[in-house]
């Protein structure tokens, strides 16, 4: 129990209200949902033969049948209303691949949710320390997406197989003295399958969750930056000079600045006149003995 309370103690809880982890745990709750009602489902329906010779008939035929739905392996015993034993008839179809790997795909679904929120609430530091975390989870979160589409649109064409190949109106097709007109069949209960329907319902709104929390996991692993733009390789060649006399790199004109040296200043003005002569700015004065006149 001191392990379980320092865990609990250690938690990141925050993460819940997060849609990183809040979608998490929908996804494990739907899934749940998902293989629950699909794969504890057990059905029954019935039918009754009312044979000319009354003493014949049999009028509660109950057939069953569950999960997985191998109908080739149900079977009923339905009167021949010829004075003799009681025909031995078994459905048809084998729909146990699409569900059982349906049932199968929320299973897992179940236990990576949970595993998932399990780091997410204790070991997110580590989880986001590199990028090889997110990026798994990304990876993995894809794959189970695409799972739950396959699976879904699978088990939907499945469930709609199995509503025809248990239908009352279509199984008392197979008994032989329904064919005769002096008989009378009919049904009398239909296979009651709203919570396969749901089981369904609940495949696609797993796959619209799987899909939406690529957005949120796509986030944490730094992909986001690259395919913006923001990502400098940490090598990259600057480009050569264009021509002659460019300086490049970086690099400063060794001459220029604080250095020492000659440098003029061309914005200083200069120029010959009358009286003068021909003097330059820079700064010195004629001396004493030219300025007097000839």
């Amino acid at each position: 129990m001191d392990v379980v309370n320092q865990l609990v103690a250690q938690g990141q809880f925050t993460i819940i209200k997060q849609p990183l982890g809040f979608i998490k745990i929908l996804q494990w709750i739907f899934a749940i949902f998902a293989f629950s009602t699909c794969g504890s489902y057990s059905g029954m329906f019935k039918m009754s033969v009312e044979c000319k010779n009354r003493s014949e008939s049999d009028l509660g035929i109950e057939v069953e049948f569950e999960y997985p739905f191998r109908l080739h392996q149900v079977y009923f015993d339905a009167p021949t209303c010829k004075s003799g034993e009681p025909e031995r008839l078994f459905l048809v179809g084998d729909y146990s691949s699409s569900a059982e790997f349906f049932v199968t795909i929320a299973v897992f679904s179940f236990l990576y949710s949970m595993a998932a929120l399990s780091v997410y609430c204790f070991v997110l530091e580590k989880y986001r320390e590199n990028s090889k975390g997110p990026q798994i989870d990304f990876v993995v979160t894809a794959v189970f997406a695409f799972f739950w589409l396959v699976s879904s649109c699978a088990w939907a064409k499945g469930l709609s197989d199995v509503k025809t190949a248990t239908d009352p109106e279509k199984v008392i097709t197979y008994i032989s003295a329904c064919e005769e007109p002096e008989n009378r069949c009919r049904e009398v209960y239909d296979p009651k399958v709203s919570g396969l329907n749901t089981s369904v319902a609940f495949g696609f709104i797993n796959l619209i969750l799987w899909i939406g929390n690529l957005w949120f996991v796509f986030k944490e692993t730094g992909w986001m930056a690259a395919f913006s733009g923001t990502y400098v390789p940490s090598q990259e060649k600057q480009p050569a000079p264009d021509s002659f006399g460019q300086q490049g790199y970086g690099q400063q004109d060794p001459y220029a600045g604080s250095q020492g040296g000659y440098q003029p200043e061309y914005g200083q003005q200069g120029g010959y006149t009358e009286d003068q002569g021909y003097s330059q700015g820079y700064e010195q004065q004629q001396p004493t003995s030219y300025s007097n006149q000839m």
